[in-house]
């Protein structure tokens, strides 16, 4: 058995190419347009990770998404959280529970899907993040 992908349901490819790319780093590897179904899939895979991937859905007719089609969180081991915080800060997402102990963060996409952001080795405890607070739900 091998994992290949998470999909996740995204409702503006923009937003959330801006946020998995620019934001977490992520590459996109592969895209199909499907005219007779109506939707673009983007897959999305770190830099240098083999393993699965992240698949975008975009259906073309707009859709609310709620109930069994959500799921809990992807996870990402990185290099420095600190600095991924930051720099996501900087583009302005909330990050909603800080890594206030060096190891572990969320945050959540433009559609709402939680993050979590796992540091690769150990990092002390730093300011800002060890005094602030989680905001918002994660």
């Amino acid at each position: 058995m091998q994992f290949l992908h998470t999909m996740v349901r995204v409702t503006n490819v923009e937003d959330s190419l801006r946020f998995y790319c620019n934001g977490l780093g992520l590459e996109e590897v592969k895209r199909i347009d499907n005219e007779k179904g109506r939707f673009t899939l983007i897959f999305l895979s770190a830099p240098g990770d083999k393993g699965g991937q992240v698949e975008l859905t975009y259906n073309w007719d707009p859709e609310t998404y709620t109930g069994g089609r959500n799921f809990g969180h992807l996870a990402y081991r990185v290099k420095d959280i600190y600095g991924l915080c930051q720099h996501l800060s900087d583009m302005g997402v909330v990050i909603n529970r800080p890594p206030r102990d060096g190891h572990m963060a969320f945050v959540r996409s433009p559609d709402g899907i939680s993050i979590e952001l796992i540091q690769e080795g150990d990092l002390p405890p730093q300011e800002p993040w060890l005094s602030m607070p989680n905001t918002g739900q994660w």
